[in-house]
This record gives C-alpha cells, structure tokens and sequence, in this order.
C-alpha cells in the first residue's frame, strides 16, 4: 500500500467521513489522483462511498471495518517497532524520551491541525 493510501485511511479514522476534495487537499495530492486512489481502496474493500445526508449533492469517503481494522494492525505494527527500539537504548537515552515528550506531542498535534485543514 502506498504511503499515500495509508495517510489517507489514517485521516478518515482521525476526522471521520470527508468529500475527495478534501482529501485530496490534506494529502496533497490533486483530485483526480485521489478519485483514482479513492476507487482502488474501494475496490479493497477498505472506503466506500456514501450520500451526505446534509447535502444530497455530496458524497463522503467513509472507511469500513476492513480500512479500520488495517489501520489499528498498522498503528499497532508501529507501537511494536518503537517499543523495541526504545528497549535498545540506554537509561539516560529513554529519561530524555521522556522529557522530550511534552514538546513532541506539541509538534504533532500542529502537524494534525495542519494537515487536516478547516473543520467541516
């Protein structure tokens, strides 16, 4: 799968349901790329497409249980690596981890906000 295929189910499980436009404008790719990419997950079986019930004229990209599944076995998958990495270091190495956290989570919630874009 590509990394692109992963972001995108990534934020569809973050922000929920969302229009191709806006995905396409959170990835950075262009629509039409993310018409294809949309079309070859649903053919995965991992998104599919429903009828926004606020505007008849839209449709949302949703993840079903499969593309929710893949991402909590991927998120896991990446739990696992960093558990054993950090099993590697020494105790001082782990303690500035530690303190460093605060920071780190701080950069990721603006990478969050700034890849998701205004709310709908």
């Amino acid at each position: 799968m590509s990394l692109t295929s992963a972001a995108t189910l990534a934020t569809l499980d973050r922000t929920g349901p969302r229009r191709i436009t806006d995905l396409a404008a959170v990835e950075g790719v262009t629509q039409p790329a993310m018409t294809a990419l949309v079309r070859v997950m649903e053919e995965s079986g991992l998104v599919e497409r429903r009828g926004d019930a606020s505007d008849k004229r839209v449709t949302l990209v949703c993840l079903t249980e499969a593309g929710a599944s893949y991402v909590r076995t991927r998120r896991q998958a990446g739990v696992h690596a960093f558990e054993r990495l950090i099993g590697e270091l020494t105790g001082d190495e782990v303690e500035a981890l530690v303190a460093a956290l605060p920071a780190l989570n701080h950069l990721a919630e603006l990478e969050s906000q700034d890849r998701e874009g205004p709310k709908q």
